[in-house]
């Protein structure tokens, strides 16, 4: 990744924890993936909603910033049929919106325990 294309992606990142916080997700995690041989993203940022209407709207809130700002949409989208997981999809960055006990279910942090993990303060 090129120097300005690493100032984009961490601007993309902090334009998504935006997103997030405006709707109040809960433990927002920025899982920095660029060190892990084969990670298929630089980034995951993660969070969780207490219902599927605040997971839905976290993940409009994502959009919305994301657009508004930096006039990116994802490239990809998917769970809002449910709402108890959405994955979004910027090709650099991937967004997971989980509902809480799916979120502990997954446990995709630990998965990726080997990555550097930032803690957003609430």
């Amino acid at each position: 990744m090129n120097k300005q294309s690493e100032t984009y992606t961490k601007q993309l990142v902090d334009s998504i924890v935006e997103g997030m916080q405006d709707i109040k997700a809960h433990d927002i995690r920025v899982v920095d993936l660029r060190e892990i041989h084969n990670s298929v993203t630089s980034y995951f940022v993660v969070c969780h909603g207490e219902s599927t209407t605040q997971v839905d709207s976290i993940a409009k809130s994502v959009e919305k910033v994301t657009s508004e700002q930096l006039q990116e949409k994802p490239l990809h989208k998917e769970g809002s049929d449910n709402s108890l997981w959405i994955l979004m999809d910027y090709i650099d960055v991937m967004v997971h919106v989980f509902y809480k006990e799916t979120r502990d279910h997954y446990d995709i942090e630990g998965l990726w325990a080997d990555a550097k993990i930032i803690n957003i303060e609430d």
